[in-house]
């Protein structure tokens, strides 16, 4: 089985892209890997390891070095619960990151953020995509990505991170959030944005049961390419026992590897080597 070939396009230079009449496009087979670089004190997973400047940096080379075609910078946590960070301290945190990352030229930087402004001064230092946990929920951040012509991944979240645990509710999970993130889509491309992912948000305002569901349907009738961000989440915990974050990339890796079987896109990871290594074993063991 040939793995499927997935693109995004973009105004701006795409590291591992080609140009053509103004238009980079970066394209890739199978499902690549997204590693996740928070640069908080507070993240559920690895909360205070990267903090600093320099280790955020290093971990995110480490990350490109292991394999990932992606690197995810986040100033902000957004575990169940956690209080918002005021825009510039998330600034503070992120910009020398994704400038020396820039500099290098050699992975993709996604920043994770809803905020515009956040958005807009992290592309000027030099991100390529932006990660939207909020799906627009700043009424600005479609124009802004449309106007500087990146690519967005839109996630799909119920309420706030303050409010998403409290006692999620759908009729009918799939068809929700997936009617949902057809429309934010709608509404990036018709801002000027080249290229959407849409993210279902596991985890985010979701039970056990929720999750499993949009796991199952995944890539949802292949309306647009899909990012999996299941690592080390409590999903993970409930259905395997563990109950230490840190502990849950073995479980992980079973979930992204069945998201690649079903054709995600991009899986969002804090292990990089193991899955990377995991999604080769598994892509050629089906060709």
């Amino acid at each position: 089985m040939l793995p499927q070939v997935h693109t995004i396009g973009s105004r701006r230079r795409l590291p591992g892209g080609v140009e053509l009449n103004g238009i980079w496009t970066l394209e890739w087979q199978g499902c690549a890997v997204m590693g996740i670089v928070n640069v908080t004190p507070d993240s559920f997973s690895d909360g205070g390891l990267h903090q600093s400047h320099t280790a955020a940096i290093d971990h995110a080379r480490s990350a490109v070095r292991c394999g990932a075609l992606f690197v995810d910078i986040g100033g902000e946590s957004t575990r169940p619960g956690a209080a918002p960070v005021p825009t510039d301290q998330e600034l503070h945190r992120i910009i020398p990151v994704i400038e020396a990352l820039a500099a290098d030229g050699n992975v993709v930087i996604s920043v994770d953020t809803y905020k515009a402004e956040v958005a807009k001064a992290a592309v000027e230092a030099g991100a390529h995509v932006v990660n939207d946990i909020s799906g627009l929920g700043d009424p600005m951040m479609a124009s802004v990505c449309g106007s500087l012509g990146i690519p967005m991944v839109l996630m799909h979240m119920l309420g706030t991170p303050q409010t998403m645990q409290l006692d999620p509710q759908y009729d009918d999970v799939v068809a929700e959030v997936t009617g949902h993130l057809r429309q934010r889509a709608e509404v990036a491309f018709a801002n000027g944005v080249l290229s959407v992912l849409i993210d279902p948000g596991i985890g985010f305002g979701k039970n056990l049961q929720h999750n499993l569901a949009l796991l199952r349907a995944v890539p949802f009738g292949q309306a647009s390419a899909v990012v999996v961000g299941a690592s080390r989440k409590r999903m993970i915990g409930e259905l395997s026992g563990v109950s230490v974050a840190s502990d849950r990339d073995a479980g992980s890796i079973a979930v992204h590897l069945d998201a690649a079987r079903r054709g995600a896109a991009i899986v969002r990871v804090h292990d990089v080597a193991g899955h990377v290594q995991a999604l080769s074993v598994w892509q050629s063991l089906t060709e």
